[in-house]
């Protein structure tokens, strides 16, 4: 066992500070989180383009392939950023990571604004995918930094708000100002990087910085080799995470498959977010108090769950509460997943850690819309308890082995 699986397994013990209320825990989070926190509201509030992506492109003329495409540079330009900010994050602190993606975001996408032609739109929108997503690991790791062992799953479920707020407020105001100009939207975008970016480099700490010596993938690389829990867990994340994309992809063509209109699937998306707003923090102060991995084990069962209850939805309520389950399990999975990841990670490598966990979901956000597709095109059914399946295979990977008798 290395010393960050050691620290993983005696941080996750119930102590003192778990149990803590709500109210108390979120009042002893140190200044520089509740900035994080608000940072991460405002970009993601102020994520205007990329959702209306397809609107702007097919009112220019271009197809749905040519869309597709640009789609697709952005995923690819995510994957890229899991490896680079993870490696930044490390190498020149988080501070200046999370600063040089939102001010490197905000270039792109005015220039994007500019873009006139096909091939030009591609490349800034996987430009863009690069620059405004380095800050993911960076943000994690600075939060790991700023927030002791026991407090950490709170802390992620507090930052998991901020970010689904600022998404749950940001589409509408995008729909606002994209009926009255796709400028407006540009310059929204560009601003709010801008302010998080500025916000970043005031208010931000550096963080944990590694040694020159010690900030390189390949490093980095052989400590998680030698870290099973984190590679079990890792193989675990791919099961989950394309089940996660098919909300975007195929369960929508469901939804309509079904006779709902396109109204209907935005309310069960929002009520996805809704119900993380309201009841996450609830249910993460009862979650941080048992060992973290069958707390991760039960979450991706419930996810897997969820999508499988489609088979069985034929109603709105129905809907509704295959989502509910489905959220249920992403309540009480992806906090405690972050905390994990950064008790397992040496604290000098927690920037590529989190890179790498972040290059498992870009992974899955680039087969995992088209595997959900193609299967939906032969039969839903399928789909659906594939899914459910994959659900059950992610959490026994992560459930916790019985230890051998000697």
């Amino acid at each position: 066992m290395n010393a960050a699986t050691q620290n993983a397994t005696t941080s996750t013990v119930p102590g003192a500070i778990q149990h803590k209320g709500i109210l108390a825990s979120l009042r002893s989070l140190p200044r520089a989180a509740w900035v994080l926190f608000l940072g991460i509201f405002l970009n993601r509030f102020g994520t205007f383009v990329i959702p209306f992506l397809t609107l702007y492109m097919t009112g220019k003329g271009y197809s749905l392939a040519d869309v597709g495409i640009a789609i697709g540079t952005y995923g690819a330009g995510t994957l890229a950023a899991c490896f680079l900010g993870g490696f930044l994050a490390d190498q020149i602190g988080r501070r200046k990571t999370i600063a040089l993606s939102m001010f490197g975001g905000a270039l792109t996408m005015l220039l994007l604004s500019r873009a006139d032609s096909w091939l030009s739109i591609v490349l800034l929108t996987g430009l863009n995918g690069l620059c405004g997503e380095l800050y993911r690991p960076a943000s994690s790791a600075l939060l790991a930094d700023l927030v002791p062992n026991g407090q950490r799953v709170i802390a992620f479920s507090a930052y998991r708000m901020a970010l689904n707020a600022g998404w749950a407020f940001g589409p509408a105001t995008a729909g606002f100002l994209a009926g009255h100009s796709f400028s407006w939207l540009f310059l929204g975008d560009a601003l709010t990087s801008l302010l998080f970016g500025l916000v970043a480099w005031i208010a931000l700490p550096h963080g944990v910085r590694a040694a020159t010596s010690e900030s390189g993938w390949g490093v980095a690389v052989r400590d998680m080799k030698s870290n099973p829990g984190f590679l079990r867990f890792l193989v675990a994340s791919l099961f989950i995470a394309w089940i996660f994309y098919q909300i975007s992809s195929t369960y929508g063509l469901f939804v309509s498959q079904l006779g709902y209109s396109p109204a209907t699937y935005g309310a069960l998306i929002s009520f996805n977010g809704l119900i993380v707003v309201c009841l996450e923090l609830f249910v993460s102060n009862i979650t941080r108090r048992f060992h973290p991995r069958p707390c991760i084990a039960l979450g991706y069962l419930l996810i897997g769950i969820g999508f499988g209850l489609n088979l069985f939805a034929a109603t709105i309520p129905g809907l509704a509460f295959a989502i509910f389950i489905f959220t249920l399990g992403e309540m009480i999975s992806i906090p405690v997943s972050s905390a994990y990841i950064a008790d397992l990670a040496p604290e000098s490598m927690r920037g590529r850690y989190m890179g790498a966990h972040g290059f498992a979901w870009g992974f899955a956000l680039i087969f995992g819309p088209a595997v959900g597709l193609f299967l939906f095109a032969r039969s839903a059914t399928l789909l659906w308890i594939l899914c459910a399946l994959s659900g059950a295979l992610g959490a026994a990977i992560i459930f916790p082995r019985p230890k051998p008798k000697c």
